[in-house]
């Protein structure tokens, strides 16, 4: 399962329409499910909704918001190495 988000194009609105889809095969092709929609997100809180639906650790996804890419990368290689 993931969350899926679609950019809100109409208005001005800063934000994202997001559903929680499931994936699956049907006869050898992908095909997607939507499990629950959550409806519209503004951009601040998506990362955090990612984060609860992550299989993963939910700091990463977090971290990865809150900094940019080559920081993140630097901390994570520091963490490593610990």
């Amino acid at each position: 399962m993931f969350v899926h988000a679609v950019p809100d194009n109409r208005g001005n609105r800063d934000g994202y329409y997001c559903s929680l889809v499931e994936s699956y095969r049907q006869g050898g092709r992908p095909s997607h499910k939507t499990i629950l929609s959550f409806g519209f997100i503004t951009s601040g809180r998506l990362p955090y909704l990612k984060a609860a639906f992550n299989k993963g650790n939910p700091a990463d996804i977090l971290e990865k918001a809150i900094c940019s890419q080559e920081e993140y990368n630097a901390r994570k290689r520091q963490a490593e190495s610990r």
